[in-house]
């Protein structure tokens, strides 16, 4: 059998930019981090296809089982491409299986329903830290090997007076986390309140690949990655700006990731990395770990690169060089809240660009606001140290060129635990106003 391996289409590598003004390799360049990370291959699929139109698969038309079919007959055969042509596609979920790659070619447009019906039965997925039961992803896989999205085409979500966004649950209580796993049940039954389904979210799955799509019109978060290992995203571009929760990419308790010549215009923030909430959180204790950004390009958002809220397993082995952020809120932004545990440690950022920070170059909460969280906002008085006690360290950021911003630094730790080993080194803005509450240890060149 003939094994060949998926990749971008050469006119869309060659005609994207990075910061630097080079064009994206035709192959992956090795990756070159100040830490242990294994090699990252593009996964490869059998020399078949089928395209979901041989499955029945209508434009215009609800597809969700046709689409599904195609998928699973592939994967009866041993794997392979499913193609998705061009043309306007419907589907509620679908769920990728091992050596599945999802196509979409240029002019392919794979819109999603915004009905709770079309993503039951409810599956596992994470909603902001805490496993829950509920609508997952509007592309789903479990336990799944050698997967990937690809192509030139855009997947594009539901609108947001859908069924959906009007019956979400806004936010997850820790409580819930303390909860038996299999009564955290969100299925939408009696009137009942759903989870928000994130666009591309595979749960324990490894060797996954997202390249060259463009994701539209989300409802919430937009590639999610959680418990999983050996992740490429490169050549994506994400458009949610102007919709609230929607973050570009979270790395959600997940190890070996290289992300580049990507572009994230979100509503929230862009680059996220987290690992989980809480006590259920500390207790899966799956660190996200070895993560390189190079070369992308964030236009707007909230964080350009994020670290937290969720933090409870651990994020280390951060690696972010050869980037643009053009008008970001907090370009840099370390956030975490008193009850969520972890922390993160062994982030190295350099050589990044930034034309407008809206606001402070460098923020760092700890404490979070007394008007959302009460009096564990108070800084005083600080708890005694213990398993859920946020612990942040060890971040060199070297060769920053700001242009435009109203603050460099707005550091606010915790005073049971301040922030250490903290390195400026060759920052260049045109505002060095710094605040800094419960830092240990700053060092600026």
């Amino acid at each position: 059998m003939k094994i060949i391996n998926l990749l971008l289409p050469l006119s869309l590598l060659m005609g994207w930019c990075c910061a630097a003004a080079q064009t994206i390799p035709y192959e992956i360049e090795p990756v070159k981090a100040p830490f242990e990370m294994t090699s990252l291959l593009r996964p490869s699929f059998p020399d078949r296809s089928m395209s979901i139109a041989k499955c029945g698969a209508r434009e215009g038309k609800m597809s969700t089982a046709a689409i599904q079919r195609t998928i699973d007959r592939m994967s009866e055969k041993g794997g392979g491409t499913v193609i998705v042509p061009a043309g306007k596609w419907l589907t509620g979920r679908i769920t990728l299986r091992s050596n599945i790659c999802l196509r979409l070619e240029k002019g392919a447009e794979l819109h999603f329903s915004g009905d709770i019906k079309d993503y039951l039965p409810v599956v596992l997925a994470r909603n902001e830290g805490i496993d829950v039961y509920s609508l997952g992803a509007m592309i789903y896989a479990d336990g799944a090997e050698n997967i990937a999205v690809s192509g030139e085409g855009k997947l594009v979500g539901p609108e947001y007076d859908c069924e959906i966004c009007q019956r979400q649950e806004g936010g997850i209580s820790e409580e819930v986390g303390k909860m038996p796993l299999d009564r955290r049940v969100y299925d939408g039954s009696n009137g009942e309140k759903v989870f928000l389904p994130v666009f591309f979210g595979p749960v324990n799955s490894r060797n996954i690949l997202v390249e060259g799509v463009t994701f539209e019109h989300s409802i919430f978060w937009n590639i999610v990655p959680t418990y999983c290992e050996n992740i490429i995203i490169r050549g994506v571009t994400v458009s949610s700006f102007g919709r609230g929760r929607t973050d570009g990419i979270d790395i959600d308790s997940s190890v070996n990731a290289l992300i580049e010549y990507t572009t994230l215009d979100c509503g929230d923030d862009c680059f996220t990395l987290k690992s989980g909430r809480g006590i259920d959180g500390v207790r899966r204790a799956r660190p996200t770990e070895n993560v390189v950004i190079r070369n992308c390009r964030v236009k707007r958002g909230v964080g350009g690169i994020t670290l937290g809220t969720e933090t409870a397993a651990g994020i280390r082995n951060v690696y972010m060089h050869d980037c643009v952020m053009e008008h970001p809120s907090f370009p840099f932004y370390i956030k975490t809240r008193r009850p969520r545990g972890g922390g993160a440690e062994n982030i190295l950022v350099e050589r990044v660009e930034i034309e407008n920070s809206r606001k402070t170059v460098f923020k760092f909460d700890m404490l979070g606001s007394v008007e959302w969280l009460g009096s564990v906002a108070e800084r005083y008085p600080a708890p005694a140290v213990g398993e859920l006690t946020p612990r942040f360290r060890n971040m060199t950021f070297r060769d920053i060129t700001v242009k435009a911003c109203p603050a460099l630094i707005n550091a606010k730790g915790l005073p049971e635990q301040p922030i250490e080993g903290l390195v400026f080194e060759n920052i260049k803005s045109p505002d060095m106003t710094m605040q800094l509450q419960d830092v240990g240890t700053l060092v600026f060149k």
